[in-house]
């Protein structure tokens, strides 16, 4: 028996809490080489698989649960704090929001299974006042559907136990720094195309200040609001006499838009 086997099965249930517990709390770990690991270790039976998924759920629900706990006490702080860190703070929590909209409370489900989401759709699901004992029986079901799809996979391959779990873990390590290398090229990418954006509509912006300034002078200018329902729930703070207008019913209600004055567009 390898040492790394050795201490996966002396210590696999509390390798196991940690490990996935801190991957949903948003650390940039892979949890799926080591569910596919205790997996294969239940196969050969040194651990049991029904354990292996009730550890790993419990985790993950711990994991969820915090940041569902933090998006209900201060929704708008850590969605704003997530998107800050987001790879694209302009979309933000946006395709987790479409999500939520077209399937509510399993939308937890989805997110578990896309790397991004699964941090975002917990405090999203706090901010909009999903219940407790909702939240708490959706993610408790999406947890033990990742971490069982995946503790399953390793039990069915159990048989080549020694490889699976030596090529788990050093996938384990490939992916960190494969992961490392694509974050740094996306993040010089999206700076790029930021940089490239804003130069671009540099002279078709204005200012906070400026809007205010021309509007005390009495200035007839038409405002949009163009931010979806999710953002304004992270910051509901609006121009007064502003039109509320998603980017998605532009096609249908642009002719709310009056072609005779000036029209100011602001989102998040």
């Amino acid at each position: 028996m390898s040492e790394t086997i050795a201490l996966l099965v002396q210590y696999g249930y509390l390798i196991l809490f940690a490990w996935i517990a801190a991957e949903q709390l948003g650390a940039p770990i892979p949890a799926i080489p080591v569910l596919i690991a205790t997996g294969a270790l239940a196969g050969d039976g040194r651990l049991s698989l029904g354990a292996v998924v009730l550890v790993s759920t419990a985790a993950s629900l711990l994991g969820d649960s915090v940041w569902y706990v933090l998006g209900r006490w201060k929704g708008s702080r850590v969605l704003r704090f997530l998107c800050r860190i987001s790879l694209e703070p302009d979309t933000c929590v946006r395709r987790t929001e479409e999500i939520f909209e077209r399937h509510g409370a399993r939308s937890l489900i989805f997110a578990k299974f896309v790397p991004g989401l699964a941090t975002v759709a917990p405090p999203l699901a706090g901010v909009s006042g999903m219940s407790p004992s909702m939240f708490l029986a959706t993610a408790a079901a999406a947890g033990a559907l990742y971490t069982g799809a995946y503790a399953g996979l390793g039990y069915l391959f159990s048989s080549q136990l020694e490889r699976l779990v030596a090529h788990a873990l050093r996938l384990g390590r490939g992916v960190s720094l494969v992961l490392a290398a694509v974050l740094a090229a996306w993040v010089l990418f999206k700076y790029g195309q930021r940089r490239r954006v804003l130069r671009r509509l540099r002279v078709a912006r204005i200012t906070p200040g400026e809007l205010k300034e021309r509007l005390d002078r009495g200035e007839e200018i038409f405002i949009v609001d163009l931010r979806r329902a999710g953002d304004v729930e992270v910051d509901p703070r609006r121009i007064a006499g502003a039109l509320s207008l998603s980017p998605d019913e532009l096609d249908a209600r642009h002719a709310e838009i009056p072609r005779d004055r000036e029209v100011v567009l602001y989102c998040t």
